[in-house]
Formats: structure tokens, C-alpha cells, sequence
């Protein structure tokens, strides 16, 4: 299970994609896990846990109804057993609804997500799939 790790919004999908396709695995070892050059996603895993993912900035925008991060932001991400549990736990300790649980099939097939702002309003995405 992936702890916690970055997503970094990208306005230039097919550079970034290239860049870290590249460098990732010769200097990581990382392995690409989903996504190709055309976007809008993609992530590199470093042994069983994911290591970083790219996300599209307009494409995220358009899955949620608030703007994602300005340039140079990212989002935090965490895969959790149980995205309508995690989700509940967050509100009940002060977290701020961004979006509830909801399926996203055009991000994998048994994907689901909920969307949350810390105190500080960083952006969190729990994840199940």
C-alpha cells in the first residue's frame, strides 16, 4: 500500500512525461507503472510503492469543482482501504470536503477518490483501487 506520495500538476504533460520517463528508472530504478506520453496520467513505482505521479493540470481541474494547486503546486495522494471510511475521518477531524467519494472508471477501472483540504487548504487526494 502506497503511504503517501506526490502528484505533480503539469501544464506541459508530454515534456514532463518524457523527462521523468527518462530519469526516473535510470536514476531511481523506478518502474512506469500507467500512462504514456499522451496524458492526461501517469506514475512511476519504486519497488511495490508508487514513487511519483504526473497529472495533467486542466484535466485534474475538469475532474473536480474546485482549481487544483497554481503552477509549481503539488497534491498530496494516498491510497487508503476504504476511500468512504478515510474520507469521513478526514471531515470529522477538521478537513474541508472538496469532492466526496466518487468512481473515476476513466482513471482505472476500479478507481474511486475523495478530495480534501487540510487546515493549511493542501489539496489531498485518497484513492482506492
Amino acid at each position: 500500500m502506497d503511504a503517501l506520495h506526490p502528484r505533480l500538476l503539469v501544464d506541459r504533460f508530454p515534456e514532463s512525461f518524457r523527462f521523468y520517463d527518462a530519469l526516473l528508472p535510470e536514476l531511481l530504478g523506478a518502474t512506469r507503472t500507467r500512462g504514456t506520453a499522451e496524458g492526461p496520467y501517469a506514475s512511476w513505482d519504486l519497488g511495490t510503492e508508487g514513487l511519483i505521479a504526473l497529472f495533467d493540470r486542466a484535466a485534474m481541474a475538469a475532474s473536480m469543482a474546485v482549481e487544483p494547486p497554481a503552477a509549481g503546486g503539488a497534491l498530496l495522494v494516498s491510497r487508503v482501504a476504504d476511500v468512504d471510511d478515510a474520507f469521513a475521518r478526514c471531515l470529522a477531524r477538521g478537513a474541508a470536503e472538496v469532492s466526496p467519494p466518487t468512481a473515476r472508471p476513466a482513471w482505472g477501472p476500479t478507481m474511486r477518490t475523495a478530495h480534501v483540504r487540510d487546515p493549511e487548504g493542501n489539496l489531498w487526494e485518497l484513492q482506492s483501487y
